[in-house]
């Protein structure tokens, strides 16, 4: 399990060029999540907190923070491989949450923020290929690494890896195979 990187007031208003006293203003207006010390009262926030909230105000991320996200979201419409995919990743230390179809998907892009989103391409309604394109042309997102995890064919897996995805695991997938290639792109 991962250490979470925490900062002060006072640093996060370094990285923004503000202030400290209008990051806790932020603070209290639920615009910037973050917790109080116990006993002291000082404001502590959590750097993927702080890095999807500079993201969300179109405030650039300084390099030795961008690297931090293990947030994941996987969209995958079958309940039990999305429950696989979710166990074996946040045994790993990542955060994960799974988006059932591409409508709920796209919702989710924008509050979440993930660093890496793995992709099943046959879906009802919104398939695979549709978020892909929508991930690749929406600069908010764009920056996310995708795995597609599925059971299509060569032709359509060649597709995918054309239309944007970064890496492509077959379905069925052993555990340590999806572990090595979400490593790696979250990594990279």
């Amino acid at each position: 399990m991962s250490e979470v990187r925490v900062l002060t007031t006072g640093e996060a208003a370094k990285y923004c060029g503000v202030n400290f006293r209008t990051v806790i203003r932020w603070i209290e207006r639920g615009k910037l999540k973050a917790y109080k010390l116990p006993g002291r009262g000082d404001h502590r926030i959590q750097v993927d907190d702080f890095v999807s909230f500079m993201r969300e105000n179109q405030i650039p991320v300084p390099e030795e923070l961008a690297g931090t996200n293990r947030t994941i979201l996987v969209i995958e419409d079958q309940p039990e491989m999305a429950a696989a995919i979710r166990r074996v990743l946040k045994r790993a230390g990542y955060e994960v949450e799974i988006a059932q179809d591409g409508f709920v998907a796209g919702a989710m892009l924008s509050r979440m923020n993930p660093s890496l989103i793995t992709l099943d391409l046959k879906m009802p309604g919104i398939d695979g290929y549709q978020v892909l394109s929508y991930i690749r042309e929406h600069e908010d997102h764009s920056h996310a690494k995708v795995l597609v995890i599925s059971a299509e064919t060569q032709e359509g897996l060649d597709r995918a890896r054309a239309a944007g995805a970064n890496d492509i695991l077959p379905k069925p997938f052993d555990n340590e195979d999806l572990l090595t290639k979400v490593q790696g792109l979250i990594e990279a």
